[in-house]
């Protein structure tokens, strides 16, 4: 692992440590945003790597400015067995997808309209078998957010086709 993705690893140990072993659900999101929220020095930072990491390239984000995205770290040790993904949506619907164990959300916005189904800036969690629309409302909005065993599955493939900028086709 290189130094940039050691090094966000590193920042996000402390949530790793927190969702390891947690139940998925809305007790969870409760209790990253008081723990790491907005607020926090540690999502301050995330926001600042994320930033940094997509401006200079190195965590690889792929596709149209209203919608992009990478796996930017592999289920690993260092994670728990999570994969690490970051994606970037502006005014944007994602293609419908499944998340057969779960998804824990990052929210990090450019203003204060910024949302992410409808979240605003900080912590969502999906539990396991939860399936959405990934909506990106409000301007600019990235989401970093861990996948156990990196498993998304994606469930309609005509349906998803049809997403894009302002939920076209929905």
């Amino acid at each position: 692992m290189d130094k940039n993705h050691q090094d966000l690893c590193d920042l996000l140990g402390p949530v790793i440590a927190e969702i390891a072993n947690a139940t998925w659900d809305d007790t969870l999101a409760t209790q990253l945003n008081v723990e790491f929220g907005p607020g926090s020095e540690l999502f301050r930072a995330l926001k600042a790597i994320c930033d940094k990491g997509i401006q200079s390239g190195w965590m690889g984000l792929q596709g149209e400015e209203a919608r992009k995205g990478a796996r930017v770290i592999e289920p690993c040790a260092e994670t728990n067995g999570m994969s690490i993904d970051v994606v970037q949506l502006i005014n944007f619907t994602g293609p419908h997808h499944r998340h057969p164990n779960g998804e824990v959300c990052a929210v990090m916005s450019d203003s204060a309209e910024g949302r992410f189904d409808g979240n605003l800036e900080g912590w969502a969690v999906y539990p396991p078998n939860s399936e959405h629309w990934p909506e990106g409302t409000g301007g600019r909005v990235r989401i970093l957010f861990f996948l156990p065993g990196g498993a998304i599955e994606y469930t309609d493939r005509e349906a998803s086709l049809v997403s894009g900028e302002r939920g076209a086709g929905r």
